[in-house]
């Protein structure tokens, strides 16, 4: 990496072609997703996915939030960096100048010379060393937040996964089915199964690109090996559901919507 790149990387804006249809929308995903909770809502308001639709919908809002600070440089945390280079600068060049000062008056020979050579030099990689560690700090702040929002998406992607895990087609399907003590309660018929299977897919998408928003205002490839994890489990976890789909529309061609009391955008 040169010096223009972790320069732009660090402390230079991202510049980011504004226009309608090449960038995520966060007010747009929200919009999505509050309308997503409610058709939950009015289908099935007393179930689980229902409240984790309302918890994705408060990540995301506070997630906005998490933007704003990627996108906007940290300034009070700027100027404490560069208040600090300037004094490791002013105190290196003040004993690099002590020690030229001894050289030229107490030099006996090439040894001290090239001693005094040498601490010069160790002291200017210091300095270097010093100076790219604390450009780097807000970078690796940012990151952090990033990281920090990014760890709870993927943890109500995978209460997503556990609220489809017992709704299994094959045996709402089944022509005899005898459950034990310990079978779960499935209520639900095809057509409804339908329709929470596909809000969950759903959800996992949008989750995915509330995810996706952090690398669009942040340019790290840590954060954006994290988001590419986090957009493959979605992928992998709704794959999964998708397959229960289409065990249900191959089993029941023309489902009976009756007890679906308003269809219409659900």
């Amino acid at each position: 990496m040169n010096f223009q790149q972790w320069a732009f990387r660090n402390w230079l804006p991202h510049d980011r072609r504004k226009g309608k249809y090449n960038q995520l929308d966060p007010g747009m995903i929200m919009a999505t997703l509050d309308q997503l909770s409610k058709r939950i809502g009015e289908r099935f308001p007393e179930s689980g996915l229902f409240g984790v639709s309302k918890e994705l919908a408060d990540l995301g809002r506070e997630g906005k939030k998490t933007l704003h600070r990627l996108e906007q440089p940290i300034w009070p945390l700027r100027l404490l960096v560069v208040g600090v280079i300037i004094s490791l600068m002013s105190l290196i060049i003040y004993l690099i100048v002590m020690l030229i000062e001894d050289l030229s008056t107490a030099v006996d020979g090439w040894s001290d010379f090239l001693q005094g050579a040498e601490a010069a030099i160790n002291e200017l990689i210091f300095l270097a060393i010093a100076i790219f560690f604390l450009g780097g700090l807000e970078m690796r702040y940012k990151r952090w937040i990033a990281l920090r929002s990014l760890h709870s998406l993927r943890s109500l992607a995978h209460v997503v996964d556990m609220h489809q895990l017992t709704k299994d087609p094959a045996i709402i399907l089944a022509a005899q089915h005898l459950p034990t003590q310990s079978s779960p309660e499935r209520p639900m018929t095809p057509y409804q199964l339908t329709r929470y299977l596909e809000y969950c897919s759903e959800l996992l998408a949008l989750n995915s690109k509330l995810a996706a928003l952090h690398v669009q205002y942040l340019d790290d490839p840590v954060v954006l090996n994290a988001v590419n994890d986090l957009e493959s489990l979605a992928q992998g976890l709704s794959n999964k559901i998708w397959q229960k789909i289409m065990i249900l529309d191959l089993a029941t061609p023309n489902p009976d919507p009756i007890s679906v009391p308003n269809p219409t955008n659900q």
